[in-house]
Parts: structure tokens; C-alpha cells; sequence
């Protein structure tokens, strides 16, 4: 069963307590801007972005007197608020404790019963994808824990008093990511009975799981998928977005894809006028088999085919019932889902509304804003058009509304 099928809630635990010293700046790493926000909000946009209504809580750990920082470092992105409007997710800060272990711990007490399973995640890894968190979840689903882990590719030794005392077998060592996924009841009474026990210095999530509950199982990771730790790492910050640096591991290009998309309904009385998944107060509205809101359905088209997955016919035919008065926000959200499971994110949409009544530049911000919440991207990356038929056509004698769409991907 994978995550787009399970009736299963996921919590998002995104550990930002630590006090960041190995970094040197005297700044705090999750704070730091990149792409539209900072690493937290970067790290945030992707799990809800590909969890979307499977992920209904996220709590956030900070650390003592960094609560005001933590929240303003997460709300700073435009595309935040609305994706989490979207995905109806609700988030929390936690004061985080002395540990690593014990901020996890608060912020597991702080879920109570509203998830079967928990992520939790290293906010420092901002450029997590949403493979290596679908295939987290769908590990966990199946055995009841998961942890994304590479293949060592160095030599390993253990070392005292700066000499090599033994080698680790390279072939059986794997390094550990996160996010580490877990069933949520078993983890958190794991980490009670560690607590009732003084069972300290648990560097992660699967030692105490493996102490308490069973053997972790592996689940797919990626060296980009990399933790900012030290100063070193801050040049992936200057100028690099989340899209280049996944193209930096597939020997420096990055993938750019455009599409098309098209639509057109009849106007006819007795139906609602929707465009971009908003009701436009008007005695006429689109005759279709879902809601017939022609710029969703032309936005939808145009991903699909940029990725090369299709179209909105083929995914969601007007011969199946199960969308006979479809909200097409969902069947956007729906084939955006399966496009960014691809790696694929949102650089450019680019929409035209051919309509001669009624007037569409007094909703355009509110229709922007309602598109960028569906596809969890930033509202700069949308722009919409309106035109009129100029009383020319079935345009302009008001039997018809269009849209065109362009938009662009990348990965």
C-alpha cells in the first residue's frame, strides 16, 4: 500500500534543538535562508508537499529561548501557510531538552494520539525528497520502522589515541539518514522506558527502537540527502537551491521540462462558475463531468505532460463515476502529487483566462493564492491572465470559458 492509498496519519517531528556550534558562524543552521525561506522551511515544504492530507501534525523542537526565531524562521516562506491550509496540518513548537534523545522524547508526548506513524527528521537535511520519504513511510507501513541509509564508500576504522585499532567491514556498513519513520505508540513508549532507565546517549531514533521494539529496517536514502553540519557545508547555501543540488549528483545538469495545457467548457445556467478553485458569483457556470473548472483542469494537463505522465483524461476519465462533480483543487493535487513524486518541482505557471463575463481581475489574486495552495509552491510562480472573446466567437457571446497554461519543471 503506498502513502497515496493508506488511510494511515503521519506526524512530522523536525529536530531544531541543537545549538549548532560544530558550524562555527554563531548562527543557527535551521535559521539560515535558502531557496524562498530558510533550512526549515525548505525541509517543511517537502514532507507536506508530498504527504499533503496523510500528514495532519508537525512539531518542531527549538531550542530554549529560540521559540520566536523557530516560528519566524518556518512562516518567513510565503509558501508555508498556505500549504499547510491546504493539507489542513496543524503545527506545534516544542521546547526541546539537554538531548537530542530528550527533545525527541518531548516532542513524541507532544503527538498524543494523532498519528499511527512519526517521521522524525533532521531540520538541517533540507534536501530530502519526497522518494526517499514516500519510501520511508511505505518501509515503515510494512515492518513497523524505517531508517534511509547509503552505502558506505569509504574505508572505515576504529581509532583511540589517534590509532587505528580495527576495520569495519565496508560491505556490511551503511551510513544512516533520516527521516527515520516508526510506528508512532511503540516509538514513544520506547523512549519512555529509555527514560525510566537513564538509558542515555542515543544518537538517533533506531538505537533506542532497536533496544526496545525490533531490528530497523532500511529504506532507500541518497548522498545528497545531506545533513549541514559544519562550515563546509554552508556553500550548498550560497545560490543553491534544493532543485541544483539534487542535479549536482547526477554530474552537474539539471533537467528542465516545459508543458501545454488546454481546456474548454460550455457555460450553461444552474452550475457554478469555478476558476482556479474559486466560485465567481454569475448566472452561468462550466457544464463538465467534475466541477469543470477549466484553468485547474489546463494546469493539471500542462504538469502531466511536462512530465511526460500523460493526462487529465487518462488519469481521472469522465467514465468513472468517482469523479462526476470531482473538486478539481483535488484532482490537481492528486496529479501534482504523482509528478513531484517524480522529483519534478514547480519553476513557472503561466495561465490565460479567455471569458467576457463576468470580470476576473477582481478574484485573480485570490485564484493565485488558491492555486499556489494546492500545489505548495510560492505564489510568485504563479501569475493568471484574463481576456475577453472581444463579442467575437463562442468566447465573446458568452457560451464558453478558456484557459491556456505553460509551465515549467525542473529536477
Amino acid at each position: 500500500m503506498t502513502t497515496r492509498e493508506t488511510k494511515n496519519k503521519f506526524a512530522l517531528v523536525l529536530t531544531a534543538a541543537g545549538s549548532s556550534t560544530r558550524i562555527g558562524t554563531g548562527e543557527k543552521k535551521e535559521f539560515m535562508p535558502l531557496e524562498s525561506g530558510t533550512v526549515l522551511s525548505a525541509a517543511c515544504f517537502v514532507f507536506l508537499n508530498t504527504l499533503q492530507k496523510t500528514l495532519p501534525l508537525i512539531v518542531i523542537t527549538y531550542p530554549k529561548g529560540k521559540r520566536q526565531q523557530t516560528e519566524e524562521s518556518l512562516f518567513c516562506d510565503s509558501r508555508i501557510k498556505p500549504l499547510l491550509e491546504a493539507c489542513a496540518a496543524q503545527v506545534l513548537f516544542v521546547e526541546g531538552g539537554g538531548t537530542r534523545q530528550e527533545s525527541v522524547r518531548n516532542a513524541l508526548e507532544a503527538v498524543a494520539d494523532a498519528a499511527d506513524f512519526v517521521l522524525i527528521h533532521d531540520a538541517a537535511r533540507p534536501w530530502v525528497t519526497p522518494e526517499i520519504i514516500t519510501d520511508a513511510c511505505e518501509t515503515a507501513m510494512k515492518y513497523g520502522s524505517a531508517v534511509p541509509a547509503v552505502p558506505a564508500t569509504d574505508t572505515l576504522a576504529v581509532a583511540q589515541d589517534r590509532t587505528i585499532i580495527s576495520y569495519i567491514d565496508r560491505s556490511t556498513a551503511f551510513c544512516l539518514q533520516t527521516p527515520q519513520c516508526f510506528a508512532f505508540k511503540q516509538l514513544l513508549e520506547a523512549h519512555r522506558k529509555a527514560a525510566a532507565e537513564n538509558r542515555s546517549g542515543c544518537t538517533d531514533d533506531t538505537t533506542v527502537w532497536a533496544a526496545y521494539c525490533s531490528p530497523v529496517h532500511l529504506s532507500k536514502g541518497s548522498p545528497a540527502n545531506k545533513k549541514i553540519t559544519f562550515a563546509t557545508d554552508l556553500a550548498d547555501l550560497s545560490g543553491t537551491t534544493a532543485a541544483a543540488k539534487k542535479a549536482d549528483t547526477h554530474g552537474g545538469s539539471m533537467t528542465i521540462r516545459t508543458g501545454l495545457g488546454y481546456d474548454l467548457h460550455r457555460l450553461t445556467e444552474g452550475r457554478p462558475l469555478m476558476l482556479g478553485g474559486i466560485e465567481i458569483p454569475f448566472e452561468k457556470g462550466e457544464d463538465g463531468h467534475s466541477d469543470g473548472d477549466v484553468l485547474l483542469h489546463a494546469i493539471t494537463d500542462a504538469l502531466l505532460g511536462a512530465a511526460g505522465l500523460g493526462d487529465i483524461g487518462e488519469l481521472f476519465p469522465p467514465s468513472d463515476d468517482r469523479w462526476k462533480g470531482a473538486d478539481s483543487r483535488e484532482l490537481l493535487r492528486t496529479a501534482w502529487k504523482k509528478v513531484s513524486d517524480g522529483g519534478w518541482r514547480i519553476e513557472n505557471i503561466d495561465c490565460v483566462v479567455a471569458l467576457e463575463k463576468p470580470k476576473f481581475l477582481p478574484y485573480r489574486e485570490q485564484v493565485r493564492k488558491g492555486i499556489a495552495a494546492v500545489l505548495g509552491c510560492s505564489e510568485e510562480s504563479v501569475f493568471v491572465k484574463a481576456k475577453t472573446g472581444e463579442k467575437l466567437g463562442k468566447i465573446g457571446r458568452g457560451e464558453a470559458v478558456e484557459a491556456w497554461v505553460t509551465c515549467l519543471i525542473s529536477r
